[in-house]
């Protein structure tokens, strides 16, 4: 794995994978900063979840490299971004930096030389979890397009968008092929599942 200086933009909950976009609203002076900084540089971004609260809270080890992609700067300082996911990272260590924005050494994985493909019974398995899932949720999703995605999008797009807490959020990053990845998106959706029934808190 290559070790690299990465900026990064710690935020709970914010999921970024390889190869999908996660659009953000930039507005925090610190992370004007850091966008003012990234693209006069490389444009790149490490999105990663904070483990805890506070001012400088500790980091999972685990997050995702992204692209400024898309960029629209606002009269009033703030921007709209779109990040582009490039490769996961694993934190070495946070460097001492004097920029508002901090920033750490990480490994850096090599993107796949390949698409991964699901099995065709691991992909109905999803598919059909995920219907359940939006069904129980009340959301309203146009399966018809759903079906027209590549196994990689579909599972990484769910992993993106469905309303799991931090800490599941980062399971599904961290999972090591994107069949594990849908088998952990099935088994959470059965999780939300079982609480919304018995009429509990969610995960979100």
């Amino acid at each position: 794995m290559p070790v690299a200086r990465v900026s990064i933009f710690p935020l709970s909950g914010a999921l970024l994978l390889p190869g999908m976009d996660l659009p953000l609203h930039i507005f925090e002076p610190r992370y004007r900063a850091l966008i003012h900084d990234v693209m006069a540089r490389d444009r790149r971004i490490g999105m990663i979840q904070p483990r805890g609260m506070g001012a400088v809270p500790t980091l999972f080890d685990v997050g995702c490299l992204g692209h400024v992609s898309q960029i629209e700067a606002l009269d009033d300082g703030r921007f709209n971004i779109v990040l582009t996911g490039l490769a996961r990272f694993r934190v070495v260590r946070e460097l001492t930096v004097p920029t508002q924005f901090r920033q750490i050494e990480a490994d850096i994985e090599q993107a796949p030389q390949e698409d991964e493909v699901l099995h065709a019974v691991e992909r109905a398995a999803l598919e059909q979890e995920s219907r359940r899932f939006a069904d129980a949720l009340g959301y309203v999703v146009d399966w018809t397009a759903v079906s027209r995605l590549d196994d990689t999008a579909l599972v990484n797009g769910i992993a993106q968008i469905v309303p799991f807490d931090p800490a599941a959020k980062q399971t599904l990053l961290e999972a090591d092929s994107l069949s594990e990845r849908a088998d952990r998106i099935i088994q959470l959706m059965q999780i939300v599942g079982r609480i919304e029934r018995d009429g509990g808190a969610t995960m979100q």
